[in-house]
């Protein structure tokens, strides 16, 4: 099997691609080639330099057009895309040049708290204000609507009622950082 060759999309501080990078770290299997941002600013660009990943950023026109980006993966043999807090919608020729080989990850239990508008810091006061017991995380294929396309995987927590949304933030993270890096090696491999 020729290694599976991965680019992370992401727009912020990109711990879930830091993950990411630490787990596929020296596998034989599985290399993180490129990390994309749409963000000049994003600390996830400083962090795939630390692993020696390439990185890339664009402008939200040129990800919407596409041609740019497109050709930078291509170039760069890239066979799996991760969206790891990247939160523009993926144009439907990416999606139609890597079908069912985008994953994306959500902060809740998808079909609750997605779509337009729905990440991060949103997402926690969402549940906090709807007094939701649990909360979790989706990881999903992507299609051409927001946290719509396939689910591969969720894990969920408790919400306690004295919770902050910052509280049920960090409980999100240590499933994301926990799950999604495993998930996304097992998403690759029965692909190939």
């Amino acid at each position: 099997m020729e290694k599976a060759r991965i680019a992370i999309l992401a727009s912020g501080s990109g711990t879930n691609a830091e993950a990411i990078m630490k787990h596929f770290a020296g596998s034989n299997e599985i290399s993180i080639v490129l990390l994309l941002s749409n963000n000049p600013k994003a600390y996830a660009l400083e962090r795939a330099r630390r692993f020696g990943v390439t990185t890339i950023v664009f402008s939200r026109e040129e990800f919407r057009s596409a041609s740019r980006v497109l050709q930078t993966l291509e170039h760069h043999r890239v066979t799996h895309i991760v969206l790891a807090g990247f939160l523009l919608l993926v144009p439907p020729s990416i999606i139609k040049a890597f079908p069912e080989r985008i994953v994306n990850i959500h902060p809740a239990l998808l079909p609750s708290y997605g779509g337009k508008g729905m990440y991060g810091e949103r997402v926690h006061q969402a549940v906090k204000a709807a007094g939701d017991p649990i909360t979790g995380i989706t990881i999903h294929l992507v299609n051409e609507k927001f946290d719509d396309g396939k689910i591969l995987f969720q894990a969920s927590c408790p919400v306690l009622v004295n919770d902050t949304p910052e509280q049920i933030a960090e409980k999100v993270h240590r499933l994301e950082h926990q799950h999604f890096p495993a998930v996304i090696e097992k998403w690759v491999l029965d692909l190939a």
